[in-house]
């Protein structure tokens, strides 16, 4: 939402208190617009009350907790709210649009999820590759300019400031920088990137924040919002404000942030050495990983890997603490056999197998003739250690030859 597009000294309600539908509030429609398309089916009528009663930047935040919200896919909120907060921090003092342009770069990369559409085990292929590439960002960042200056032409070119016209070139840079940010934040949780494809296609992760982290929400959330109920009472007692608003709100939100990544960084470190100093039934570690919490930052599970197993224990960073309340889990490593390894080979094997960290198999015999073998990643046990779920977890289903019939997410064996 670029604040250049909104009248700074008019507000959403007009001197008589009436609602005032005419205000331009281009950037957050736009946004909206992406949003009713990306999530969710139906508009969000609460935010587009909340938008044409309070400054933009309330209903945009609120629309993307609607959009979010409505099936649960809460992870892109955290993109837009950066995005927002960005351009807010002063990128949307030197171009009009910078806001709309940043907020839409900053969640534009995951525009991989239409792999899906080629069915779930390509669009896992694929997934956090290209796009969330240095290079892939590129083009990325010429699909949100193009798209943001074909709605521009499509409503006739207008702004509220003559004096700030979109300036494409510099649109461009803000849209790359905002796709940086995408990169940043998902390098910090479990599920890793894989920035330098097409040289690389290593996966690169810090581990330090869960997908959904209350911690950075909170104050994004309140680096956008706190500025519009300003306006409202600086607009009750008479007083102006120049140029765009929000700036110190947006920068001190972006600040806090990065000291969250910081405290995270120290209790990950502080938990690694704890699990990495002990011996695990007279075993010594191989490699090990820790991963955080949503609740506390120092909450940590672990996973230990050593020749002959794996062990799953919690961590408690602020003593810190290995297993506090004895219930480490041990995993024994399976035999390799002409059936797992007949799974390994085929590509959504070959795929996991490269993405995942901590993989472990499980092979069952079918009554009619045939195997299942499953993956699972142990880095995400925790996520359905409760439901009995396995996220992030697939199959391949082999017949009596070992030939592939049919490759699966999730435990049961359907076609997918």
């Amino acid at each position: 939402m670029t604040d250049h597009l909104v009248d700074r000294h008019s507000s959403p309600l007009s001197r008589t208190g009436r609602l005032n539908f005419s205000e331009p509030l281009y950037d957050l429609l736009l946004v909206r617009w992406i949003g009713q398309r990306r999530f969710c089916h139906r508009p969000a009528a609460a935010g587009n009350l909340l938008s044409a009663v309070y400054p933009e930047s309330v209903g945009l935040v609120f629309s993307f907790f609607i959009f979010g919200g409505q099936r649960g896919l809460l992870e892109p909120v955290t993109h837009f709210l950066t995005g927002a907060c960005i351009s807010r921090a002063g990128f949307n003092r030197k171009t009009a649009l910078a806001t709309a342009t940043m907020t839409l770069a900053a969640e534009a990369p995951d525009l991989d999820v239409f792999g899906a559409l080629r069915g779930r085990v390509f669009a896992f292929a694929h997934h956090r590759g290209f796009t969330h590439s240095f290079l892939g960002l590129i083009l990325v960042s010429a699909v949100v300019v193009g798209f943001i200056y074909l709605v521009w032409r499509l409503r006739g070119r207008k702004t509220n400031d003559p004096n700030l016209p979109p300036r494409w070139g510099l649109l461009f840079v803000f849209a790359y920088i905002a796709g940086l940010s995408h990169i940043l934040l998902d390098f910090t949780n479990n599920y890793g990137i894989r920035p330098f494809w097409p040289f690389s296609e290593h996966w690169y992760s810090w581990d330090i924040v869960y997908i959904v982290e209350p911690a950075l929400l909170a104050p994004l959330f309140l680096g956008l919002i706190v500025p519009g109920f300003v306006s409202l009472i600086n607009e009750e007692i008479g007083a102006k404000q120049k140029g765009p608003k929000g700036r110190w709100a947006a920068t001190t939100a972006l600040v806090v942030v990065v000291l969250v990544w910081l405290v995270r960084d120290y209790e990950h470190r502080r938990a690694v050495n704890a699990v990495e100093a002990r011996t695990y039934e007279q075993a010594d570690p191989v490699r090990v990983g820790a991963y955080p919490n949503m609740l506390s930052p120092f909450s940590w599970r672990t996973v230990v890997e050593t020749k002959t197993f794996l062990a799953l224990a919690d961590v408690d960073s602020l003593k810190p603490e290995v297993d506090p309340a004895g219930n480490m889990e041990i995993r024994y490593k399976p035999e390799q056999t002409p059936v797992t390894s007949a799974a390994r080979n085929t590509f959504l094997g070959r795929v996991y197998l490269d993405w995942a960290r901590f993989p472990i198999t499980q092979t069952e015999v079918l009554p009619e003739g045939g195997y299942v073998v499953r993956f699972e990643d142990l880095r995400f046990e925790q996520a359905g250690m409760h439901s009995g779920r396995k996220p992030l977890s697939c199959g391949i289903v082999l017949d009596r030859d070992l030939k592939v019939v049919r490759e699966f997410f999730g435990q049961n064996p359907r076609p997918d």
